[in-house]
């Protein structure tokens, strides 16, 4: 059964003013109208108890200066649309647009000789599901469409007031159709909701053809009153059916943007991806990633990172913990690949680097006074104090290295899963990469994500084994992902991905297997991707 949701304190209802609508200004005259010339009827019996609690109940007051009409309006959200602050922003301005239309319309009712003193509509926001069901009740078809009307009204009654009854309207279902007419929602939603009060106001273009023209005019008329976008929609609803035109076909149903992502999974590189070039996460990709959570995509980082440091980083915009982006219960790949978390942040793979090539490394830093330092799951170690040291905390969010006092107790402390020497961007490409690309041989692997560092990993990992590891676990498949990178650690994880999207800051390599060039991640390249691509 549906309810009211949490979201409901969203719509205000504070502020009414008594609106009175002019004799002859922005309405729909009677004697121009024969629609407004019939009495009501009703249509067909609807229970309430399956719809959803109104939001909100307004009063809104319509007519002649003489005599004036009160109108109750009630708007809701179905329980079945997820929480989304578009859905109450276009129901905000639905509870408007609402009051303005009604206006408009009983105009021509009360001049219609109908007596009434009061009337009352509810307008329902829900989803295809909740549509289908209504649908079959009521039409005995199972199918969703974009309106379904259910008058309340019993002819005959000498009441003063008139329940109207409800105007149903999938939100899904707008969102598909304007997104194929090239309207934006609100003025899909906008013509979906003339169209469910013209049905209430008993003009049904399923009749007859003559029904047909008749609505269609009534329609035009009551949108060039209301200066909205959109003509004869009566005309179109046809292709709202499935066998109205076997010639034309939807987009696939992932393509619906604000309710039914195309990807169900989002994976996220950090540094030189989500974070900009001051190795920030900027509001706006912070906002970006919140909306498709808020959406249902699963947000899932995959980086060079150690997980403190991503935690410490979406801390700093509210987006850790349980109820946010990222947390100890969450699926991630971190440090390359080296460890994998899958479902409520069980560790699913682990790998070591070669204690021989670490003791290595460790007489190398110490020779030739080059920082070193060892990343051994949630810690971090060096061997001596340097402002290099010191940036891998301050500046890349990583946990602060603890100093050890010999090589010994620096390999004895821990496992480690990955080095990283930190030099000039040329001390990494003179001087190291070329000697530990030839050092380490087939005993490690060396990775260059940033022109200042220089990582070594044990041989046959990556970020992007770590990434299909984690899909295997999740039983999801590589088409379900859409994954944002910019390094050439990112490169497996692009072409693994449904849509690989490399940032236009990214290195050659990683943009020559991408599916897209989106933009940099000074310019929040990472959310533009997200709005674009994945919602």
């Amino acid at each position: 059964m549906a309810r009211c949701v949490p979201r409901a304190t969203l719509i205000s209802t504070a502020s009414f003013p008594k609106l009175v609508v002019p004799g002859r200004t922005n309405r729909v005259e009677a004697s121009k109208s024969a629609l407004f010339g019939r009495k009501l009827h009703a249509l067909c019996r609807y229970d309430r108890r399956d719809a959803a609690r109104p939001l909100v109940r307004t009063r809104v007051f319509a007519g002649q200066k003489e005599k004036e009409l009160q109108v109750n309006v009630s708007v809701s959200i179905e329980q079945g649309l997820p929480e989304d602050h578009e859905i109450s922003r276009i129901a905000e301005l639905l509870r408007l647009n609402v009051r303005t239309a009604l206006n408009l319309a009983f105009g021509g009712l009360k001049d219609s000789g109908g007596g009434f003193e009061s009337a009352e509509l509810s307008v329902i926001l829900c989803n295809d599901e909740f549509m289908r069901k209504r649908n079959k009740e009521s039409r005995d078809e199972d199918r969703a469409i974009g309106v379904v009307s259910k008058s309340k009204h019993v002819s005959g009654l000498k009441i003063p007031n008139v329940v109207l009854g409800d105007i149903v309207i999938s939100v899904e279902m707008a969102a598909r159709q304007a997104e194929q007419r090239g309207h934006t929602l609100l003025d899909e939603m906008r013509l979906l909701m003339v169209q469910g009060l013209l049905h209430l106001l008993r003009s049904d273009h399923e009749i007859s053809k003559e029904a047909t023209g008749e609505m269609e005019k009534e329609e035009e008329r009551l949108l060039d009153s209301l200066g909205w976008k959109g003509k004869r929609m009566v005309a179109s609803d046809a292709e709202t059916h499935p066998k109205a035109n076997e010639g034309k076909r939807w987009k696939k149903e992932g393509s619906l943007r604000l309710y039914k992502p195309k990807f169900k999974y989002v994976f996220c590189d950090m540094d030189g991806t989500l974070l900009n070039s001051k190795s920030q996460l900027s509001s706006t990709t912070a906002r970006a990633l919140k909306e498709a959570s808020s959406r249902g995509v699963k947000i899932v980082i995959a980086t060079g990172k150690a997980r403190p440091a991503v935690m410490r980083v979406f801390k700093m915009v509210d987006l850790a913990g349980k109820d946010g982006i990222v947390s100890e219960f969450s699926p991630g790949v971190y440090l390359q690949g080296l460890l994998v978390y899958g479902i409520q942040g069980q560790e699913i793979c682990k790998r070591n680097l070669d204690p021989n090539v670490c003791r290595e490394a460790c007489l190398y830093s110490l020779e030739n006074k080059v920082p070193l330092i060892a990343f051994s799951k949630d810690r971090c170690s060096s061997l001596f104090d340097h402002p290099y040291v010191d940036a891998m905390h301050t500046v890349y969010h990583e946990p602060k290295a603890e100093i050890m006092p010999s090589v010994e107790q620096f390999l004895a402390a821990a496992d480690i899963q990955k080095l990283v020497f930190m030099d000039t961007a040329e001390g990494v490409s003179t001087a190291l990469r070329p000697y530990w690309s030839e050092a380490t041989g087939d005993r490690a692997t060396v990775v260059q994500t940033v022109p200042d560092m220089l990582e070594l990993v044990p041989p046959g990992t990556s970020k992007g084994i770590g990434v299909k590891m984690l899909l295997d676990h999740l039983g999801i498949t590589a088409k379900e992902i859409m994954a944002i990178g910019d390094g050439e650690n990112d490169v497996e994880m692009l072409e693994l991905a449904g849509l690989g999207i490399c940032l236009s800051n990214g290195s050659e390599k990683t943009k020559a297997v991408a599916n897209v060039i989106g933009a940099s991640n000074d310019e929040d390249g990472a959310a533009d991707a997200i709005y674009r691509y994945a919602l």
